[in-house]
């Protein structure tokens, strides 16, 4: 793979306990990436070293939570660096898709790509909870919002200046679709691009556990509606006392 063109690329991994995962994923990421920055949230079975071993600059964030790691790793990124791809550590997401999604900011055309799984999910890889919830959550966005996503994966990249427009804020499991629902509200040009999606190695710290589903579901809902109420006041104060709308 060659690297696409002008584009000063940084990879962030959010991990927790990914040791089994990481000697899969790291060798795989292209040599054009310009630095692989894996978040440690609060390992315990040596993924830091392992991380490092790799070639990849290790941050920690020793507070748990799929935002807060994913934060961290925005604040250590190199000031060169102008678009961030976001992927898991854990096996699932394929490193051979990163060219699918960059083609589309490559050629100016988005802001933001989200990769759809919908090419090749292997069997067992999404669980029937995490296939309702993410129906869910895109048809609340649709009837909120008015954009059509067809998938609230994690496997993603945004130029730099569009994510700092974002304002991302979430620290925990609603990070993916507080991401989408603000580009949706400030209008970023964004396309979704089909990946594959694997089977995780290790074991899932949401979707492998009841209350993990339950937590992460609550919390998406929670960020669509807060989102919306946000918006929704935001109209009200644009609009001001008696303005009759």
């Amino acid at each position: 793979m060659s690297a696409p063109a002008g584009l000063r690329i940084g990879v962030i991994i959010p991990t927790r306990n990914e040791a089994l995962a990481l000697p899969s994923v790291l060798p795989a990421i292209p040599p054009w990436v310009a630095e692989v920055i894996v978040v440690d949230n609060a390992s315990t079975d040596g993924t830091p070293d392992l991380a490092r071993r790799h070639g990849a600059r290790v941050v920690s964030e020793p507070r748990r939570g799929y935002g807060r790691a994913c934060l961290a790793g925005i604040d250590a990124l190199s000031p060169d660096v102008d678009t961030v791809l976001f992927m898991d550590g854990d096996a699932s997401d394929r490193p051979e898709d990163m060219l699918r999604i960059l083609a589309p900011i490559a050629a100016g055309e988005a802001e933001l790509v989200i990769g759809a799984r919908t090419l090749g999910v292997e069997p067992g890889a999404l669980t029937p909870q995490q296939r309702f919830g993410n129906a869910l959550a895109r048809l609340l966005i649709r009837l909120f919002w008015g954009v059509r996503y067809t998938d609230l994966g994690p496997f993603r990249v945004i130029r730099r200046d569009a994510l700092n427009r974002l304002g991302m804020r979430d620290e925990t499991w609603g990070w993916t679709v507080e991401m989408q629902v603000r580009a949706a509200r400030l209008g970023l040009r964004v396309r979704e691009v089909p990946v594959g999606y694997r089977r995780r190695i290790g074991q899932s710290k949401i979707s492998g556990t009841l209350s993990g589903t339950v937590r992460a579901g609550w919390k998406i809902l929670w960020v669509i509606g807060a989102e919306a109420l946000g918006g929704l006041r935001a109209g009200r104060t644009r609009r001001g006392p008696g303005s009759g709308a």
